[in-house]
């Protein structure tokens, strides 16, 4: 059996939290729809929303509720300061979180910006079958989530396992 023919079709929604960025220069957001579309992905909808937690989370709604989205990704608003409120947006919707993944992207990130990865509140979790991170903001943090972690996790034929074999059992309970 060839698992690159077996490969599944992931839908993608990017959301580029920013008070500042435009289409013209959200890069961010353009490397992870460029980095999705490569893997084999569909990308659904890129939208740029503002630093506040009520159109953060409106926008994750409306995508946690359509069918045709599997996983959103965001970049930008995880850092410290006071205008970052990203996870607290999202984490606040979780049904389930994944820990494990901010600890691994901010281990993986370690190595390319030693202690500055402390600020970032890069975090991840499901809910009603969809799954959501949040990324920092800056181009290489994003190469690296999806370099390192997503690429590999958003990939049907990774071994041992990946997240998309388990999309079907999300929403049992």
């Amino acid at each position: 059996m060839n698992d690159v023919a077996n490969k599944k079709c992931v839908n993608i929604a990017i959301m580029t939290v920013s008070d500042t960025r435009t289409d013209a220069d959200d890069k961010s957001g353009q490397t992870l729809v460029e980095r999705a579309r490569k893997a084999g992905h569909r990308v659904v909808e890129k939208r740029i929303v503002k630093d506040e937690i009520p159109l953060i989370q409106a926008a994750l709604k409306e995508w946690i509720d359509r069918t045709d989205v599997d996983v959103v990704i965001s970049t930008g608003g995880t850092g410290v300061t006071g205008r970052d409120v990203t996870p607290e947006a999202f984490e606040a919707l979780y049904e389930k979180s994944i820990p494990g993944f901010g600890e691994l992207f901010r281990s993986l990130s370690y190595q390319n910006i030693k202690t500055s990865t402390l600020q970032s509140r890069a975090t991840a979790g499901v809910t009603n079958g969809t799954f959501l991170f949040a990324l920092p903001g800056s181009t290489g943090a994003c190469k690296d989530a999806w370099d390192m972690i997503l690429v590999h996790q958003l990939d049907s034929t990774h071994k041992p396992c990946n997240l998309v074999e388990l999309m079907p059992r999300l929403k049992e309970k």
